[in-house]
């Protein structure tokens, strides 16, 4: 799918305030967007009457701390329209401060447990999502292990573990 898929076209003229580009990398679009109105926009996708985005292959995130780009955070979905066997990527940028956007639980019921990832492991909370709690890291856990920000050898967690299980073998 290029930039200039009529897809694409329709998702540019009616949220041109909030997009803040859109980048084509062999063969792939991305769109970068304001978090503001993300439901809306991902709804528009899912329901465009020539090419339904109507499944959600993959929820993430992105840190990039000390990187030229809007926000220290993007919240990434990846849409496949099974109709017109096309791909589209959309870019939430979030705030680092405010560190939260709308859940997509209510388009797609597979966004449950992928923004739970996300939330765990980049501490992006997702407002509105119905059981947002760790679902990698146990539940006392302390931080967010994919930001980079976080410590490489961590935070003294290993130190608690039997000894066999932190040692190189021989």
């Amino acid at each position: 799918m290029n930039a200039n898929d009529p897809a694409v076209v329709r998702f540019r003229e009616r949220f041109a305030a909030d997009i803040l580009g859109v980048e084509e990398f062999r063969g792939e679009t991305a769109v970068s967007v304001k978090p503001a109105r993300i439901v809306e926009m991902l709804r528009s996708l899912r329901e465009d009457p020539e090419c339904p985005f109507e499944m959600l292959t993959d929820l993430t995130a992105v840190d990039y701390l000390r990187l030229d780009r809007p926000e220290r955070f993007a919240v990434v979905y990846q849409l496949y329209s099974v109709l017109a066997n096309r791909r589209i990527r959309v870019k939430a940028y979030v705030n680092e401060a405010r560190c939260e956007i709308d859940s997509a639980t209510g388009l797609w019921a597979d966004a449950n447990w992928l923004e739970r990832e996300v939330w765990d492991l980049y501490g992006i909370r997702f407002l509105g999502h119905p059981d947002l709690r760790r679902i990698l890291m146990p539940d006392t856990y302390e931080g967010h292990p994919l930001r980079k920000d976080y410590p490489l050898k961590g935070r003294g967690e290993r130190s608690n573990f039997p000894k066999y299980l932190v040692e190189e073998p021989e």
